[in-house]
């Protein structure tokens, strides 16, 4: 449902700058408020998932999202978007540190990727679906109605959640006697919601999630080059209709597959006698190698449709190593996982801030080819800089014990 937001803002980004009388660098601005709020609560947002557990942080994450989600459809002019669009992405920073710490007391290790990616499918899935039919509904109703609705539908699902989810499996009604003796040591024996102390001395000198950080700057660019302006750029590079810029979200609904593909292909390679550590990395380093080598032969192309399918299939690469990244965030964090989580996605957002702000400037000044060099040139240092990360390194003192166990 977040990312049916974001690719919505993507799909109705011609018509608010239609309405608004806005060019493509005061666009960029406006939508990278959202980054730039999202990325500066990240480390908040996770430490109160930690701290207070994901049950009622991720149910008022998701409330606050539907209200400023509507808010979106009130926006008169560039100043109350960006506005409204900052103030939305204070309430949601803690919706993925959150959503990743409820796994790790649900999935014991050798299934955490592939529950890493299943979760993050529905991301991509939301984002391909937003176009399809998003340009519809501004067709009929115009632009603001999206927001609207998705605003609603967001106040049934925290609902919805926080009714039903529990943060310790054993206080689930649902949850038998079989299902605790299998995921129990996921959550290390904990039998209280609260952990202790965040330990941030450890958290923040390990160069292992620095690098990883630094690895999810590069595909946070990529991503919100797709989710940001991807649809423009079909409509001002390839002269699409407004119906025709729908095909923007092929390239998601592929990554959706791939989400959960990255994360089954590492779990596999971990349970199939490679260590921890490769079967992370070799997924991760291959996606990134995908990527790098479809976005420029995408962008290059000056058929539409195998720019389409060239740039589809750098998406899906890079998908690969989203699974990846995350459940690496629990190896490094376990029981912190939370605050773990929110450092690498505060280097992603930036990474998207950046990019969604820059790429307004590069294409107006340059045209369309620059942006995704650039994104080719992130995507080839990350696939060389992953492999410097050992996800068996932990910042917290019991958990490498609890990992050899379940491996």
């Amino acid at each position: 449902m977040m990312y049916m937001e974001r690719g919505a803002i993507g799909a109705a980004a011609p018509k608010i700058m239609q309405e608004f009388h806005l060019d493509k660098i005061t666009m960029g601005w406006s939508i990278s408020a959202f980054n730039w709020s999202y990325a500066m609560f990240q480390v908040p947002g996770g430490w109160l998932a930690d701290r207070f557990g994901s049950r009622i942080v991720l149910g008022i994450a998701m409330a606050w999202w539907a209200i400023f989600t509507a808010a979106t459809g009130l926006s008169y002019s560039a100043s109350s978007l960006g506005l409204t669009r900052f103030l939305f992405g204070m309430g949601e920073a803690s919706a993925f540190p959150a959503g990743s710490r409820a796994l790790v007391r649900w999935l014991p290790t050798r299934q955490r990727a592939f529950g890493q990616g299943f979760q993050h499918s529905g991301s991509r899935l939301g984002a391909a679906i937003a176009p399809l039919f998003v340009v519809l509904l501004i067709s009929i109703w115009g632009w603001r109605s999206v927001f609207f609705i998705f605003g609603m539908a967001g106040l049934l699902w925290a609902i919805g959640w926080y009714s039903y989810y529990r943060d310790l499996p054993v206080k689930h009604s649902r949850v038998n006697v079989e299902e605790l003796e299998i995921i129990q040591p996921a959550g290390s024996g904990a039998t209280t919601r609260a952990n202790r102390a965040v330990p941030w001395s450890r958290i923040v000198r390990s160069s292992d999630l620095w690098i990883l950080s630094a690895c999810y700057f590069c595909y946070g660019w990529v991503l919100w080059l797709y989710l940001a302006w991807f649809p423009t750029y079909l409509r001002e590079a390839h002269h699409f209709t407004a119906l025709k810029s729908g095909l923007a979200s092929i390239p998601l609904l592929a990554a959706t597959f791939t989400n959960v593909a990255g994360g089954l292909w590492s779990d596999k390679l971990v349970s199939r006698g490679k260590n921890l550590r490769r079967g992370r990395l070799m997924v991760s380093r291959a996606g990134f190698c995908i990527a790098g080598v479809g976005l420029l032969p995408g962008v290059l192309a000056t058929n539409p449709v195998l720019a389409i399918v060239c740039l589809t299939i750098a998406l899906a690469g890079l998908e690969l190593t989203v699974a990846v990244s995350w459940a690496m965030c629990i190896d490094i964090g376990g029981n912190y996982s939370g605050s773990v989580s929110s450092v690498m996605n505060t280097l992603g957002n930036l990474g998207g801030a950046l990019g969604a702000v820059v790429v307004g400037y590069l294409a107006t000044g340059f045209g369309w080819t620059s942006p995704f060099i650039i994104a080719c040139v992130l995507c080839l240092f990350a696939a060389v800089l992953v492999g410097r990360i050992d996800p068996c390194r932990s910042v917290a003192d019991a958990y490498p014990v609890d990992l050899k166990l379940e491996l």
